[in-house]
């Protein structure tokens, strides 16, 4: 039986959803990847992993799979023919407009899945308002969080700047979709002169502003070419994972303040 929100029929919605329901929107973007990858590889990513946890886990959490959002915030890549974002304040504008209408549900649990870093601050911002505008429960998980989105620093070759287009994000879409990845175009772009500053760098405690024409003429911020399929099938399993765990915790989630 789905457990696609958007197939089920009006009817339905008080029948199947309850108070612990979770929602889970996807959140991906359009936007460049390098000459390797395809411009949906966010969206991809996000689609995916999140129709997958609530394949395997969606009658265990009552889990509810939300269509994706795929128009989202990547001015960092608009210099790159086929980027299609919005603005800051109209993501913002469209994320209240879903929290609006959810809202109507029976259930107030809201969890977004990010597959794209630039939407990291957007999201909390829009976490926070649709708790106070609309009284949802809202939470924001990811995949994995890359080191210019506050993850944590990797030692390895890509000099834990691997936050575009590189290994990992190659790894999955080889893994997932490889009909859509040219490897005779991968090349390195890893932006090695960061790596000697401390403060001022990709998980630095100074964060600062730039598109990815900035870091390297490809659009890529990474090495593509340690990718591999086995990488990304297992990458794919330790995220799946990591998301039931995650949504285990959102499904029984409590505020210790009653409302």
């Amino acid at each position: 039986m789905s457990r696609r929100l958007a197939d089920l029929r009006a009817p339905e919605i008080p029948e199947r959803l309850g108070p612990r329901s979770v929602l889970v929107q996807p959140v991906g973007a359009i936007e460049q990847h390098g000459p390797h990858l395809p411009l949906s590889t966010d969206l991809l990513i996000a689609q995916e992993l999140a129709q997958r946890v609530v394949d395997a886990h969606g009658n265990e959490l009552d889990l509810w799979l939300l269509p994706p959002l795929a128009y989202t915030k990547s001015d960092e890549h608009a210099w790159a023919p086929g980027t299609i974002w919005l603005s800051a304040r109209t993501l913002l504008a469209v994320l209240d407009d879903v929290g609006r209408s959810l809202a109507t549900l029976p259930t107030r649990r809201l969890a977004f899945l990010n597959g794209h870093g630039g939407n990291t601050q957007l999201l909390a911002v829009a976490n926070r308002e649709l708790r106070t505008r609309h009284g949802l429960m809202t939470f924001l998980l990811h995949p994995s969080l890359p080191r210019d989105s506050g993850g944590a620093a990797a030692d390895d070759d890509e000099l834990g700047m691997g936050v575009h287009g590189g290994r990992d994000e190659t790894s999955i879409v080889l893994h997932l979709r490889p009909d859509l990845v040219d490897m005779t175009r991968a090349a390195r772009a890893v932006p090695e002169a960061m790596a000697a500053r401390r403060r001022v760098r990709f998980g630095g405690d100074v964060p600062f502003g730039w598109t990815s024409a900035d870091l390297h003429p490809s659009g890529v911020v990474g090495d593509p070419t340690l990718a591999s399929a086995q990488r990304g099938a297992a990458l794919v399993r330790g995220m799946v994972a990591s998301l039931h765990e995650a949504l285990a915790e959102v499904a029984t989630f409590e505020f210790p303040v009653a409302p």
